[in-house]
């Protein structure tokens, strides 16, 4: 019925709008949102100074004043800040007994609040009440004894005041309190502040951390108890054992007995630790192990540390990855300087028998370095020949040969022979190889060998056997042909060359073709020399081929030296007329210009001057890889004169050149079709230029000759 009552209440209407029209002047949200910003901006006149006068106007501000805090308390009680300004405002009217009042009204609001215990034990000190300031620290710290500040405050104070058994008293009732570290270390510098050392000894170890005990250690050390120091660190250690140890324990307790001298304790507590710590946890006492060897050990304590770290690292690593050549080398060149020949051994056999997974060369180059190091090793500081053979043999026998081969081995093997003074199984081991699997470094080192034990003969026949291997060859042709020429047999050594430029396939036969040449001009067989010349010449038509001739002719000491050099010239370019490459040709000329500049006439200098091009800029369409127009490109053509094709070109270029210079001389009264030709010819290339040029030329004759009929 209620509810039905309720219903049946009539709602009030809302004013209708009748005018729903948009208002005349529109105000957005962003000129609201100004204005009010601006409003704010405005400064509001300050409030007027009031006077008092008299008592009653005093009283009467104080009532205002009161009232005006007792309304924001009334109003929400459970926000101390307006407590806290209005004892502060009663302090400031030295109404301590009011200001007082209200902190105790404050406190039984919320008791817990640290702010407010902290602004009334400091309004009573300030106001010098000790007592009461101290009963407050009191009953602060008995319902707060976790808030740390009561207590650095109240055993601040009471130092302040020369109350040292009132403090000490404090930091006594402070820490039953088992408080953190600082608490503790406050303690003991209050008391190291009034000379009670034994007072601090005495202190509780209730945070029995690493870092505490070495505190109370160096404590010690400190005060100049050495002993009972070094009877701190031992506790520590027994107190840890072995299943929490600690490196950095171990590493103050062996700087403390550095300090006083005591090497060998060091040293047994350095060795104590790293047998029981992990390696992995030992980085720090590793390092200041090694400084200490360095400083006061002998150069075998030194190593020993040093060894013992690395050796631990490499085995880490090997057995991470046991194909990890390069740590295979690091540890055995580690152990190879410290350890027994024994050791080195088994490293030696550990490494070489990660054998690469894959029989591809890239992958065994560096396993190969094992062996060869291996040998080396048996060789030189083992003094074992007979083991370095076997070591050889092994490393031999394991490399698949049909595949791949390491010349570096057999010629490693075969010097190993000849130091040995056993030529027969240097020869013998060489000579396998070359059956195998011939490569020219083999080929190369065997030759070497027999070339430093005087063996020309042999030379020969392994020349001989190189040439049939690898004939395209041109280094091998020369080297033979440079062993018969030392050797005095000039004709051997010619008969060589021509079967080396007989192949019909060479690596670089301008190489060979040079040394041929070189070769003949040591023997002054100019005439030879002129008919290898001509052979190359028929081969190709090189251009520095030709400058070559050239100045070998003029190198030579004869009368018709110049006249020969300029004939070879000639020839030269002769043959170069009809060459693609116009840059040889004109580096033909070039050469040709500067012999004749050194010993021609003046005609002869004219004439070569006539021969040189003239440097034309052109333009070319660009294709891209697809096929279509990519643009355009400018690039440089040379126009030689002596081209019958060139010469009308040659004559519109020297006709409009002359064109141009007749019109610069010539006023600025132009016809119009002239000066838009003009500015056609300043966006074209040089040859289209030339046919515009003339083109303008027979326009100009073309309307004098007209303007001479029509006088006539």
């Amino acid at each position: 019925m209620a509810s039905t009552a309720a219903g049946k209440q009539r709602i009030p209407k809302v004013a209708k709008v009748k005018n729903k029209a948009p208002a005349e002047v529109q105000i957005t949200a962003e000129q609201l949102l100004r204005e009010a910003k601006e409003r704010e901006l405005e400064l509001l006149p300050p409030p007027p100074k009031q006077k008092i006068t008299d008592a009653e106007e005093l009283n009467d501000y104080k009532l205002k004043k009161r009232k005006g805090f007792e309304d924001n308390i009334r109003k929400n009680r459970t926000v101390i800040s307006n407590w806290i300004k209005y004892a502060q405002w009663e302090e400031s009217l030295k109404e301590v007994q009011r200001a007082r009042s209200i902190y105790e009204r404050a406190l039984d609001v919320d008791h817990r609040n640290i702010t407010l215990w902290l602004k009334y034990a400091e309004m009573e000190m300030k106001n010098r009440q000790v007592n009461h300031a101290r009963n407050i620290w009191d009953r602060a710290i008995t319902i707060l004894p976790r808030v740390n500040q009561f207590w650095y405050k109240y055993t601040y104070m009471e130092e302040m005041l020369g109350n040292i058994a009132g403090c000490r008293q404090v930091f006594e009732r402070w820490m039953e309190w088992e408080p953190e570290e600082q608490a503790w270390h406050s303690y003991i510098n209050f008391e190291l502040r009034y000379k009670e050392v034994d007072k601090s000894r005495t202190l509780v170890m209730v945070h029995p951390e690493v870092k505490n005990w070495i505190k109370y250690a160096h404590f010690e050390e400190k005060h100049g108890y050495i002993a009972l120091a070094r009877k701190v660190f031992e506790r520590a250690v027994e107190f840890f054992g072995e299943e929490h140890i600690s490196e950095s324990l171990y590493v103050a307790f062996a700087r403390f007995e550095e300090k006083q001298k005591e090497f060998e304790r060091v040293r047994v507590i350095y060795k104590y630790a790293l047998d029981r710590i992990p390696k992995q946890q030992a980085q720090e006492l590793f390092k200041n192990y090694t400084v200490f060897e360095k400083r006061f050990g002998d150069r075998r304590g030194i190593e020993d540390v040093i060894v013992s770290k690395r050796r631990f690292q490499y085995e880490e690593e090997v057995k991470a990855n046991p194909h990890n050549y390069d740590a295979w080398f690091d540890y055995l060149r580690l152990v190879e300087s410290d350890t027994d020949a024994d050791t080195v051994r088994e490293v030696y056999e550990r490494a070489i028998a990660n054998t690469p997974p894959i029989q591809e060369k890239r992958h065994w180059r560096r396993y190969i370095y094992l062996w060869i190091n291996y040998a080396l090793y048996e060789e030189l500081e083992v003094k074992d020949p007979e083991r370095t053979r076997q070591v050889y043999q092994a490393c031999l026998e394991l490399i698949p040969h049909k595949k791949f081969t390491f010349a570096k081995i057999w010629l490693l093997y075969g010097q190993f022979e000849i130091r040995q003074k056993n030529l027969q199984n240097a020869r013998r081991g060489l000579g396998t190889a070359i059956g195998k699997c011939p490569k020219n470094k083999l080929f190369k080192g065997y030759i070497e060998l027999e070339l430093q034990l005087r063996e020309f003969d042999r030379c020969r026949k392994l020349y001989e056997k190189y040439l049939e291997f690898s004939p395209e060859n041109c280094t091998t042709w020369i080297k033979f042909a440079e062993l018969e020429t030392i050797l005095g047999d000039t004709e051997r050594a010619r008969a060589i060359f021509e079967l080396a430029i007989g192949q019909p396939r060479l690596d670089m036969p301008e190489v060979l073709w040079k040394s041929y040449i070189d070769f003949e001009i040591e023997q002054e067989e100019y005439d030879n020399t002129r008919g290898l010349y001509k052979r190359l010449l028929q081969r190709t038509q090189h251009v520095k081929v030709w400058i070559s001739y050239g100045q070998f002719e003029l190198s030579i000491d004869s009368d018709d030296r110049i006249q020969r050099c300029r004939q070879i010239y000639e020839e030269a370019n002769k043959s170069m007329q009809n060459c693609e490459e116009k840059e040889e040709r004109l580096m033909l000329l070039e050469s040709w210009r500067d012999f004749e500049d050194e010993f021609g006439s003046l005609a002869n200098k004219e004439r070569v001057w006539k021969l040189l091009p003239e440097k034309v800029k052109k333009r070319r369409k660009i294709t891209a890889e697809d096929g279509s127009d990519a643009g355009w490109e400018e690039y440089y053509d040379y126009i030689f004169p002596e081209d019958a094709a060139n010469q009308p070109n040659l004559k519109l270029l020297a006709m409009a050149k002359m064109w141009k210079k007749q019109q610069q001389q010539e006023d600025e009264e132009e016809e119009p079709h002239v000066s838009v030709i003009q500015y056609l010819l300043a966006g074209l290339d040089a040859e289209a230029g030339l046919w515009i040029s003339s083109l303008c030329l027979w326009i100009k004759l073309s309307s004098y000759l007209l303007n001479e009929r029509a006088v006539k």
